[in-house]
Parts: C-alpha cells; sequence; structure tokens
C-alpha cells in the first residue's frame, strides 16, 4: 500500500505566471499520475495564503474558515485545494490537503539566512507595535503532522492546520532569535530594531498588487505588504483528531535552524 507526499510548490518566482504553472497545474499532474499508479492517499500540502490574513489579532484561523486569498501565491492555492478536492470527488484516490504556515528548520532557504543576519544587525523591521500573531512550524512537527495525516483513516477528504502549539508575536519571533543567537551561540545582536509605520506595509501591499497585475513578483515588496499581518491559526481539529502534538517549541526550533547554518559553515 502506497501513500503520496506532495511538499513541492513555489512560494516566490520570477513571474506571477509560475504560480499556476507549478502549484496548480503541477498538482494536478501529479495526483493524476498518482491515480493512475494506484496510490491509496495522497498527503497534499497547501499554505495559510489561501486562507489570507486574519480580520484582528486575536482571531485564528480553523478548518471552516473560507476561502480569502492573498495575492496570486494564495489564489494559486486555492486552486491547487480546489483540483483536489476534484480528485477526492472521484473516489480512486484518498487526499488530505495540509494548510502549513511560515516553516522553519534545518536546510531553510536563503531568505530565512538573511532574516537572521538582518536581526542580528538590528535591521530586523517591526512594521507597526510587532504584536501581531503569525503561527509558524518547526519542519519536525509538520513532518508528524504530515505522516499522521497519511495513516489516519478519519483524515480521508479532510484539511488540516498544522503548526507549532501556538501562534507568537513577531517581537516574540526576533527577541527569541536573538537570545538563541547570543546565549547559545555567543553571536552578539545589536538588539535594535528597523521600526517602520503600518503605511509602509500598506503602500508595499498596493505596489505588489500593481507588480503582479503585470506579471511580475518582487519578493522583498511582497514580504513587507504582510509584515503588519496576523495570520495565525488553529491546531485543536489535528490534535483530536490526528492527535498531533508538536513537541518543538519556537526557542528550540531556532536552536536547530542556527546549529544547521552554522553546520554548514554559513555566516550569521
Amino acid at each position: 500500500m502506497c501513500y503520496f507526499f506532495h511538499t513541492a510548490g513555489i512560494i516566490h518566482p520570477d513571474k506571477v505566471k509560475d504560480f499556476f504553472t507549478i502549484n496548480v497545474e503541477g498538482t494536478k499532474n501529479l495526483l493524476n499520475e498518482a491515480e493512475r499508479a494506484d496510490i491509496k492517499r495522497a498527503v497534499v500540502v497547501s499554505s495559510n495564503s489561501p486562507i489570507g490574513c486574519n480580520p484582528t489579532h486575536e482571531h485564528v484561523f480553523t478548518e471552516s474558515s473560507p476561502f480569502n486569498p492573498y495575492m496570486n501565491y494564495g489564489l494559486s492555492k486555492k486552486l491547487m485545494e480546489e483540483e483536489v478536492l476534484k480528485v477526492q470527488a472521484k473516489g480512486k484516490l484518498e487526499t488530505v490537503r495540509i494548510r502549513a504556515p511560515w516553516f522553519y528548520g534545518p536546510f531553510q532557504p536563503p531568505r530565512q539566512t538573511l532574516f537572521f543576519q538582518m536581526i542580528k544587525e538590528g535591521k530586523g523591521p517591526v512594521v507597526g507595535h510587532g504584536n501581531n500573531r503569525r503561527s509558524m512550524a518547526y519542519v519536525d512537527n509538520l513532518a508528524q503532522g504530515l505522516i499522521l495525516a497519511a495513516f489516519a483513516e478519519v483524515a480521508n477528504g479532510k484539511v488540516y492546520w498544522i503548526a507549532d502549539k501556538r501562534p507568537y508575536t513577531m517581537n516574540e519571533v526576533y527577541q527569541t532569535i536573538e537570545n538563541v543567537l547570543e546565549s547559545n551561540f555567543n553571536i552578539k545582536c545589536k538588539r535594535k530594531r528597523m521600526k517602520l509605520p503600518n503605511i509602509a506595509s500598506d503602500v508595499a501591499f498596493w505596489v505588489d498588487k500593481y507588480l503582479q497585475s503585470l506579471g511580475f513578483y518582487h519578493q522583498k515588496i511582497h514580504v513587507l505588504s504582510e509584515m503588519n499581518k496576523t495570520i495565525a491559526c488553529d491546531i485543536s481539529l489535528a490534535e483530536v483528531e490526528l492527535n498531533y502534538n508538536p513537541t518543538v517549541s519556537l526557542e528550540e526550533g531556532m536552536k536547530r535552524s542556527i546549529k544547521s547554518l552554522l553546520d554548514e559553515g554559513k555566516v550569521i
């Protein structure tokens, strides 16, 4: 009996069309092949982006939250989920959709290394008060959720949020990274922030929207547009139905992330 984990996708392309070629058409092709190969179940990784941003800082998304895609990446992931639902309805291939937010851990993409460097140098951007919350998923926690989703009978046809135990404020994320760098790796941090008003993210949002309407994508502008947003989820359903138990905390996850980078010879 075979199980298929689809974790591939593109988040920051050069051209907007790549979102749809890779995230939508690529997923559709893979699911068609999984059907032909008589795979029992496909576990497909989606994102928080098809659900968008929380309306308030206190709000958290659940599995019943409606689609509200954030830009074209969010739209591509919404369309991808709809392709998964079409396959599920045919009845030949079982599917589970996993909505994973901002992930971190060993073998992370270069943009995460830059993030650590900016925090160390006191240039980590805080837009607004910095108390907006973000759900994050350490890679081991995420892997646990994927495996549980593959083998739990109750998961067939469902969607789950998989993340760390709770969301973190941006201030908490920055402070945790600073503490780990200094206490565990003797890397001195300037303990400063690049503080920006909320309008910085608002302007970035409209610039990002305009560029994407022309078919272009700029990673830094897009990231800035999200910096004052709350993107937080509730993992209760996965805890109850899958026995999901994310044991790696933000502090421990950051220790492992930074150690991995240093072991690879990267400079923070």
